[in-house]
């Protein structure tokens, strides 16, 4: 079974983490608006306290953060993702629907991470099927260097990052199993959403750090120029994390969305 913090009272609000970030990168939200939603958290598969509890796939963490909506009885939900976590939300809704949905925010994000020939828009260092084979070959052989080199990237490179940030993200990822975290990666790699932003059913809120380092504007025109009721939310002191990078902005977003 998933583990999922569920803390607070009045309308849902599902906060989905990134790739080797578990759900306590999500803490600051949860304590900020706990008193106007009710703050669903997981723990996806391969992270944090589900570990290896279930399948270590994207298409496995979607069906069970929808079970977790269904069994709660959950519906007219504020869904964010960031990073991954906006992934699982694809694949969530393009499998079971957005009946439980109303609005999605998307931070820092690219429909498709993986570039080729025909989409530039995936990870700004040029990250392609063939250098993936490499990073994947790398995720367990090398991870005592690895957890360093990811937590620099989430933040916008060269300004301030608030110092619990930083250390949280250090600390957790270092902690996380790369035997686990592997299979994850290689599954959201394979994953391709453009087709379903394309059709997306509800309004789409896409955050993005103007300083990221790992996506970058033709992202953020790509949404603009695909996704039905897209609305651009950039941040312009934050990297890949503008959720820990300028907080109190964002978490006025997503207060403004709760209450409607």
């Amino acid at each position: 079974m998933m583990h999922i913090r569920d803390e607070g009272t009045g309308r849902p609000l599902v906060l989905i983490h990134g790739w080797s970030c578990p759900g306590g990168f999500f803490d600051a939200q949860v304590d900020a608006l706990k008193a106007d939603a009710r703050c669903i958290v997981p723990d996806l598969p391969g992270h944090g306290k589900t570990a290896d509890r279930l399948p270590l796939t994207i298409e496995a963490a979607a069906d069970a953060v929808h079970a977790a909506l269904a069994e709660r009885g959950l519906t007219d939900a504020i869904l964010c993702g960031w990073s991954m976590g906006a992934l699982v939300s694809y694949a969530m809704i393009e499998r079971h629907g957005a009946e439980r949905v109303s609005q999605f925010v998307a931070i820092d994000m690219t429909p498709k991470v993986l570039n080729d020939p025909d989409w530039q828009n995936g990870t700004l260092n040029g990250l392609n099927a063939d250098l993936n084979g490499h990073f994947l070959n790398a995720i367990v052989a090398d991870w005592a260097r690895l957890p360093a080199r990811i937590a620099r990237r989430l933040f916008a490179e060269g300004l301030p990052v608030p110092e619990a940030a930083e250390a949280l993200a250090r600390t957790e990822i270092a902690a996380a199993d790369p035997v686990l975290l592997k299979p994850m990666w290689a599954s959201l790699t394979a994953q391709d959403f453009r087709p379903l932003l394309k059709a997306f059913p509800v309004p789409f809120h896409l955050v993005a750090g103007l300083c990221s380092q790992l996506y970058g504007p033709g992202v953020h025109r790509w949404h603009a120029d695909n996704v039905p009721d897209c609305h651009f939310h950039g941040f312009e002191v934050s990297g890949h994390a503008p959720h820990m990078e300028e907080p109190e902005k964002f978490n006025s977003l997503l207060r403004e969305l709760v209450k409607g």
